[in-house]
């Protein structure tokens, strides 16, 4: 269904039940699901976050800048570290980061970012937007809109959007389709205002789902009925 994706990874996603660090298991299954959607002939990117490293709330006694800044070097990490998973499957990746550190990664250019494409490459966004105040997901939305990518998959520790938390509320909602104001409107938890802004103007439709469902990412990027759709 999809010719282009851009995926959304939270940096705890990778740390798997510890909620720190990197998982070698969880990273293995995420990367193998990501190359087989690879092979089947769609261009896939990356936006990961760094929350399994560092968040921004951590310092709290911080410049904020600061704070940001750090939350950013914790994407590359992760980045670099889905890199050499991929590579280690035999499919070339390329980093890019939106701050400048040419000895471990490409500056972000769109141009060259298409030209990965074009090579057969997956290609991993690094530092976000490289702008403090700006969350990983704004950086997604950004990316996402750039590369002209067919959709947004929000990879999730819960299945779905819900009306309210499901951990906390077992008689919670989930919705199988939501729009792009409704998120807002009703300050659902799944992205930010900026990102999904972001998306709404430029017709980038959204889908939440659970990573921890069997091939989750396979099904979203084939357009299998999965999670929830956030369009118009």
């Amino acid at each position: 269904m999809y010719k282009r994706i851009l995926i959304k990874l939270s940096g705890e996603a990778l740390a798997g039940p510890s909620g720190s660090g990197i998982d070698a298991d969880v990273i293995d299954n995420i990367v193998s699901q990501l190359v087989q959607v690879h092979k089947n002939g769609v261009d896939v990117a990356i936006v990961v976050g760094g929350g399994n490293f560092w968040r921004g709330r951590q310092g709290q006694n911080m410049d904020r800048v600061t704070a940001d800044h750090m939350g950013m070097l914790a994407t590359l990490m992760n980045s670099l570290a889905l890199q050499d998973c991929i590579e280690a499957k035999g499919i070339t990746a390329r980093v890019q980061s939106a701050l400048s550190i040419p000895s471990i990664a490409e500056t972000f250019v769109l141009r060259k970012a298409k030209e990965h494409f074009d090579e057969k490459c997956i290609v991993i966004f690094a530092c976000g937007t490289g702008q403090p105040y700006f969350s990983t997901d704004t950086g997604a939305a950004l990316r996402a809109a750039e590369i002209g990518s067919d959709v947004l998959l929000m990879a999730k520790n819960i299945d779905g959007v819900y009306d309210s938390d499901p951990i906390k509320n077992k008689n919670a909602k989930k919705y199988d389709r939501i729009s792009y104001l409704d998120i807002i409107n009703k300050k659902l938890e799944l992205m930010d205002t900026t990102s999904v802004t972001l998306c709404m103007e430029n017709h980038i439709p959204v889908i939440a789902f659970g990573l921890g469902v069997k091939d989750s990412i396979i099904k979203a990027a084939s357009g299998q009925k999965i999670g929830t759709l956030i369009e118009g």
